[in-house]
């Protein structure tokens, strides 16, 4: 078979895993749509942060089904599914699980097992995140960076595919643990879920007050997941839009040379090379989603705010002045330049 040949054939099997993907983000939908009236951004983004095979944090007060949209999407995925209620109390061992002494019953010797914890799933809803020390969100780093768990000087691998779906509540609220830099930045989305407006709401209090019952059913297997995953990483990266992702996200830098005086006032800390990457492939997942081919410089304007604004640390300046970071992100994409692609 000719090199032409092959190119053809690889370009045919792409577009065919494409359209599949697209098939089963929209059958996802369909599936939690039945669970969850509205919040079609919210889960278009979760979307996207599964198919980049990210983690994400969900931030908005009680009761806005933060916690049923993360369980409906895993049944809908027949995913296995864990929650844990992070609460002041809660320990590391509770967590990732702990070494116990068990007894052999027919010889009397006595032997350490591993009890594995919450986190051996394949998607785990951390619940309120930051209303546990950081001590105990830091149990986390290691599953989410590395996918497995390190206990006793044992490493344990966590099966494939794995998401961790946080909440938190609004970090004013009494009672809540910021998170720090290091945790935030293993979260490729912090996700804003708002109010329903007038009409969704109706229609929540009329699915949830009477006698209906709604199921959900598996629409796709872990297996087909990875594969999207893959699939989205073939996706074309066109240089005009790389160096605008890498323009982006180094302005918003204080220390970096010819960063703007505005940049250096109001931002404390700017976001790390991972950010860079996350935008990337975050752009290539919701390129195919459209159904495009290749990364549009609207696919990075359009994710720009879920993936820097818990990377952005505002400096004292701007907090004073009621600077949000989304304020700040909104600053950075008017002024970036965008390059002319015949130019590159």
């Amino acid at each position: 078979m000719t090199d032409v040949q092959n190119q053809h054939d690889n370009g045919d099997g792409d577009e065919a895993r494409a359209a599949r993907l697209v098939e089963v983000c929209d059958a996802i939908r369909d599936q939690v749509g039945k669970a969850i009236v509205g919040q079609d951004t919210v889960i278009e983004q979760l979307l996207i942060a599964i198919l980049a095979r990210g983690h994400c944090l969900l931030e908005g007060v009680p009761g806005l089904a933060k916690t049923l949209m993360v369980r409906s999407l895993a049944e809908s995925m027949n995913l296995t599914f864990r929650r844990i209620q992070f609460t002041p109390d809660l320990m590391p061992a509770d967590i990732t699980g702990t070494d116990i002494i068990q007894e052999d019953k027919k010889t009397g010797r006595r032997e350490l097992i591993f009890e594995k914890g919450p986190v051996f799933t394949q998607m785990l809803l951390a619940d309120e995140i930051n209303r546990t020390p950081p001590k105990t969100q830091a149990a986390l780093l290691e599953a989410m960076q590395e996918h497995e768990v390190t206990v006793g000087g044992t490493t344990y691998h966590l099966e494939e595919p794995f998401f961790v779906l946080a909440t938190q509540n609004p970090i004013e609220q009494e009672g809540t643990y910021p998170l720090p830099e290091a945790q935030r930045d293993r979260f490729l989305f912090n996700v804003i879920v708002d109010y329903p407006d007038r009409d969704q709401e109706g229609e929540i209090i009329d699915r949830t007050t009477s006698t209906l019952e709604t199921k959900l059913v598996p629409v796709v297997s872990g297996a087909e997941i990875i594969e999207c995953q893959q699939t989205v990483r073939r996706v074309p990266l066109p240089d005009h839009v790389k160096e605008f992702v890498l323009d982006l996200v180094r302005s918003s830098r204080p220390k970096e040379e010819g960063s703007a005086p505005w940049v250096r006032e109001l931002i404390e800390w700017g976001p790390g090379p991972r950010a860079s990457q996350q935008l990337v492939l975050a752009s290539k997942a919701r390129a195919i989603i459209c159904g495009r081919h290749h990364v549009t410089l609207d696919d990075v304007e359009a994710l720009a705010f879920p993936i820097l604004r818990h990377r952005i640390v505002p400096t004292f300046n701007a907090e004073a002045e009621g600077v949000s970071v989304d304020d700040l992100v909104s600053r950075l994409l008017d002024e970036v330049p965008q390059r002319d692609p015949q130019l590159l």
